[in-house]
């Protein structure tokens, strides 16, 4: 990947990769030709229509090698590095201050190229704001500090002793920091920095991606990053549950004829959306297949809040009725607003704007959604004599341990289920390039793959990992074989994932910068 950035500059990486990461909403590390016009908007390069028409029909000719209509992270920065080159990167700086609901500042460090600039979304900061105002309120070492003002910039300023962050880190998974290694009194230059190294580690250990990022830049609240690590803590603790070997009534949400092992490898996002459109057919309502387009009137939501709004069934519960009335609204704005009003009888009115509704904000409608699930799932849980109960067992320590470390990496996609993400050893490649080990990506069979011969390829690749790890990494893979990955075999997956991970801290040993 080197080669594909050598005229993109650092700072540069981080803003693409972050509006890249905005439409690839579920991780998949691939965004369609047709959502690209949406990605330039993201990376602050809004283009019209034809001119995109015209990079799908010319530069994505060259740039998607495999002609899947599909455009990774490494294909649209070669995208990026075409357009630097001609007339329409002229217009970047200006356009990066006209789009709406977007602040833009300046480089943030002394080798910023000339003119870089950082933008970070304005809706984002306040739903951010509002979240962390209303979970932290109660937590007496945050009386100092909360509640913070969600229009002004005071966000920034208050997480710079990382009192917060840490705070929000055991929100989001309880018990990660032990809270007396927390620095809260009489605070000096030096207990700052332990308290934002000790938010970093952290963070990482629950597999938020901390490449680049270091106390300094906390400390200084550089809002790009500190955004993007604060929507990475905050989205850990919304999926927490959100996951089938934790929450076994999610087994409600099979199809019909599919079997529990295809429901498992689904990711948080898959889940949530499937578990929209299980209430939304219980309402006799068309389903939705985004957090964006298909939810900007409202109406999907209306339904879903009717379906999940307690009804009074249970002798202590108190039902919650939703009115319908604005429903039929005619503005979308004013119908997102009493939408909103029902969202917050169920005590669930975060994240999201009436505009944000009506903008089709895919990041904070997902979070929206997932507050509605974790606070009113209405979901029965099945008789578990049906199902084998094997595949219920959740992930020990040492396999969590493991994946949030690859997810610290900033590898994609995102790695939701250790051995099924595994099975086609795309990760492990970009594990092996992280520590040194050649790749050469002419022999590795890249996704989508077909219906027919599909797995040939995923264990094609699979034999290229094992035969890498013995000839160039040099590890210890006796009767290891590719297929071994592929089904998923614990044991063995595991021999190949703790030597990988071995050479990573070796290599920072040797390399420390």
């Amino acid at each position: 990947m080197e080669n594909n950035i050598t005229t993109i500059s650092r700072e540069e990486l981080e803003e693409l990769r972050e509006a890249f990461s905005k439409i690839d909403i579920d991780n998949s590390g691939y965004v369609s030709d047709y959502e690209l016009q949406d990605l330039f908007k993201e990376a602050s390069l809004p283009l019209p229509g034809y001119k995109v028409r015209e990079i799908v029909e010319k530069i994505i000719a060259v740039t998607d090698s495999n002609k899947d209509g599909k455009i990774n992270f490494e294909e649209f920065v070669s995208i990026i590095q075409e357009l630097k080159s001609k007339d329409v990167s002229k217009s970047f700086r200006k356009s990066i201050n006209k789009k709406q609901g977007i602040t833009a500042i300046g480089g943030t460090s002394s080798i910023s190229s000339e003119g870089t600039q950082h933008s970070y979304s304005e809706e984002e900061k306040v739903a951010f704001v509002n979240w962390i105002n209303k979970a932290l309120q109660d937590d007496p070492d945050c009386k100092h500090l909360l509640p913070m003002n969600p229009s002004d910039a005071s966000l920034f300023k208050s997480l710079a002793d990382g009192i917060l962050l840490c705070k929000m880190i055991n929100f989001s998974q309880p018990d990660t920091i032990d809270e007396r290694a927390i620095n809260k009194k009489k605070l000096t230059p030096f207990t700052i920095s332990e308290n934002l190294d000790l938010a970093l580690n952290s963070a990482s250990a629950i597999g938020c991606t901390v490449v680049n990022i270091g106390s300094q830049d906390l400390q200084e609240g550089k809002p790009h990053l500190v955004l993007g690590l604060l929507w990475q803590i905050i989205k850990v603790g919304l999926f927490a549950d959100i996951e089938i070997s934790r929450n076994e009534a999610l087994i409600a949400l099979l199809n019909e004829g599919e079997e529990l092992d295809q429901l498992l490898k689904l990711s948080p996002e898959e889940l949530l959306l499937r578990w929209v459109n299980y209430h939304l057919a219980n309402a006799g309502w068309q389903k939705i297949s985004n957090f964006s387009q298909d939810i900007k009137d409202s109406r999907a939501y209306y339904h879903l809040l009717n379906q999940i709004a307690p009804k009074g069934d249970d002798f202590e519960e108190v039902p919650i009725k939703i009115d319908f009335s604005g429903f039929h609204e005619k503005s979308d704005l004013k119908r997102a607003e009493c939408m909103l009003q029902q969202a917050e009888k169920l005590g669930c009115r975060q994240f999201v704007t009436p505009a944000d509704v009506v903008a089709g904000n895919p990041k904070l409608n997902m979070a929206f959604v997932a507050n509605l699930f974790n606070t009113y799932p209405a979901l029965q849980k099945p008789d578990n004599s049906a199902y084998d109960l094997n595949l219920l067992e959740g992930e020990s320590k040492e396999e969590r341990t493991f994946r949030n470390w690859m997810n610290s990496l900033g590898v994609s996609p995102y790695v939701n289920h250790l051995y099924s993400d595994l099975s086609d050893a795309l990760i492990i490649f970009q594990l092996y390039e992280m520590t040194r080990v050649p790749v050469d990506w002419n022999h590795v069979n890249k996704p989508p793959y077909p219906l027919l011969g599909g797995n040939m390829k995923k264990i094609e690749n699979c034999n290229y990992a094992v035969e890498l790890g013995k000839t160039k990494a040099k590890f210890s893979l006796v009767g290891i074989a590719g297929h071994d990955l592929n089904e998923g075999n614990r044991t063995l997956t595991l021999a190949l994932v703790w030597q990988l991970m071995r050479r990573t801290n070796q290599l920072a040993l040797v390399y420390p910068s």
